[in-house]
């Protein structure tokens, strides 16, 4: 199993971010990835760096790392300037780059109302992260599918590379679901990294990704650096 690490992302600049970045490669993590917010969920008043900007700056910086989106929420561009920029990235890096993709939900929603970018139901958004899906592929970038519902796992199976689960259960990663999975979500100090790892690893999770809560950010790289080699074994 890959480990990889979230960026401090929402400030008001990149450095921040870079330096994370480049801390992890040398301590031989395998990916940092990039949220696609306008702003942190719940809290509009703190800034965001784009994610597509971001990824520029990590494909200049980085030389070993994969580099992805955790994930590109469909709708927030049109679905061709999204899988352009997400292509212009990967004739950068090549295969270092993994492009997740989403459909958005009930807590990212009223950055579209604010925005007054249109959010419509469901099943439109998931048709819409199928065939942006569908062009990254074509284009040989891998691909990921984020969420948790039935119909997105069935949407993985037919159009990505891997099912994203964001925060589940291990017993869920678990589960046969007909394509690769991977794992993304929240860590705070208080979490035995070397258990959790092992048991996304056991349950046959192909990366997981960790989002540091209430760590100092070289201490979060290192905590993982130092959890994840058991699992690459």
């Amino acid at each position: 199993m890959k480990v990889g690490i979230t960026l401090p992302q929402f400030r008001d600049s990149a450095e921040p971010a870079i330096e994370v970045a480049l801390d992890a490669e040398a301590a031989g993590l395998d990916g940092v990835f990039v949220f696609d917010h306008l702003w942190p969920i719940g809290q509009p008043d703190r800034p965001a760096i784009h994610s597509l900007a971001l990824l520029g700056a990590l494909a200049a910086e980085t030389q070993r790392l994969n580099i992805g989106t955790l994930v590109s929420r469909v709708g927030l561009l049109p679905d061709a300037v999204l899988v352009n920029a997400l292509a212009s990235v990967h004739r950068m890096v090549g295969d270092r780059l993994v492009a997740g993709v989403g459909s958005g939900d009930r807590l990212s929603k009223a950055e579209n109302d604010a925005y007054g970018i249109a959010f419509p139901p469901a099943a439109e958004r998931l048709a819409q992260v199928g065939r942006v899906a569908d062009a990254l592929r074509a284009k040989g970038i891998t691909t990921w599918i984020g969420g948790r519902s039935a119909a997105t796992r069935d949407l993985a199976v037919e159009h990505a590379d891997a099912l994203n689960l964001w925060e589940a259960p291990v017993d869920d990663v678990a589960v046969e679901h007909g394509v690769a999975v991977t794992w993304g979500g929240l860590v705070q100090p208080d979490v035995d990294l070397r258990v959790l790892l092992g048991g996304l690893a056991a349950a046959g999770a192909t990366w997981a990704v960790l989002a540091p809560v209430g760590f100092e950010w070289h201490e979060a790289v290192t905590a993982i650096a130092s959890s994840a080699p058991a699992v690459r074994q």
